[in-house]
């Protein structure tokens, strides 16, 4: 089998998902085409790469990979990878000259009162700018950061060390619990009267450092917790906690921003709070449109926003 030429990206993704599925059909439906035109594509990649990369069998359409298909495969991801890391930093580029600005929420923090005085700042001292709000799950908030998705995120901390922080508002946190838990009748708690009652989990691209500090793990007496059902946004957590699932601590704001029936909020007296905050990539700190925000964010902090609730 002779090289012609270089693989193509499109070639590469529809290799990588092939891969997964290990089946035509399989794969052709998830990639939204038809099984020959898969089929064809995978073979245009082979004779681009000069090898098989896969196994067929004449009366099925699962196949195997072939041994160079399987020393491919990482090659290929890496590759794919890297293209998508390119248009990702062209996005933030053009966002920087075009003076365009993503800007990432989680739950109800485009809401809170420091986030609408930190975009009204930045938009009366660059009314140019254009600025795009997009609601980020659990499990991308401060993934769209390091992937450029996102320019800057507000976040409730702890991050990890590639993101500097700047610090606009303090709330105690409370615990959420489903309203039939034999705890849900008390007006206060500790600590220790929640040991052993499972916690919502996070999905695995969340930092443990993150949801550790969420979940209260371990405890002060060294205990670790339990952990329940894994949840991806606000809506799944509610529900989880609302099904008696497993229970989780929150911001004190949530009981405005997210009352449920089936959901109680409860005070613990030895809960250290939860700070808000805006978050930047350290290594683009000087970006003339995230610079521009954390201005702003200063700027509100001055005149007073940054408050505790």
């Amino acid at each position: 089998m002779s090289v012609s030429k270089e693989p193509s990206v499109h070639q590469l993704r529809l290799f990588l998902t092939l891969s997964e599925e290990l089946h035509f059909g399989r794969a052709a439906a998830r990639l939204f085409i038809t099984q020959p035109a898969l089929s064809q594509q995978i073979r245009e990649l082979e004779k681009r790469l000069g090898v098989r990369v896969v196994e067929r069998t004449s009366r099925t359409l699962t196949l195997t990979l072939t041994e160079a298909g399987q020393v491919l495969l990482p090659e290929a991801r890496a590759a794919v990878a890297a293209v998508d890391r390119l248009r990702r930093v062209a996005d933030a580029q053009l966002r920087q000259v075009s003076g365009r600005l993503v800007v990432g929420t989680m739950g109800a923090e485009a809401s809170m009162a420091h986030t609408r005085a930190v975009l009204s700042l930045l938009q009366d001292r660059h009314p140019g700018a254009t600025v795009r709000l997009v609601n980020l799950a659990f499990g991308d908030h401060l993934a769209a950061l390091a992937q450029q998705e996102a320019d800057v995120v507000f976040v409730r901390p702890p991050v990890t060390d590639d993101i500097e922080l700047h610090h606009l508002a303090t709330e105690p946190r409370v615990a959420c619990l489903s309203t039939g838990h034999p705890l849900a009748t008390l007006p206060r708690l500790t600590l220790a009267q929640l040991s052993g009652v499972p916690v919502v989990d996070m999905p695995e691209q969340v930092p443990r450092l993150w949801w550790d500090f969420w979940a209260v793990d371990p405890r002060p007496d060294g205990s670790r917790v339990r952990y329940g059902p894994v949840v991806t946004d606000m809506e799944s957590l509610l529900h989880t906690v609302a099904a008696g699932e497993a229970m989780c601590f929150l911001p004190k704001a949530a009981r405005e921003y997210f009352p449920r029936t089936g959901i109680r909020y409860i005070d613990v007296a030895d809960l250290t709070p939860s700070t808000s905050a805006l978050a930047w990539l350290r290594r683009r700190r000087s970006e003339s449109t995230i610079r521009a925000i954390r201005h702003a964010a200063q700027e509100a902090t001055k005149q007073g926003y940054s408050e505790t609730i």
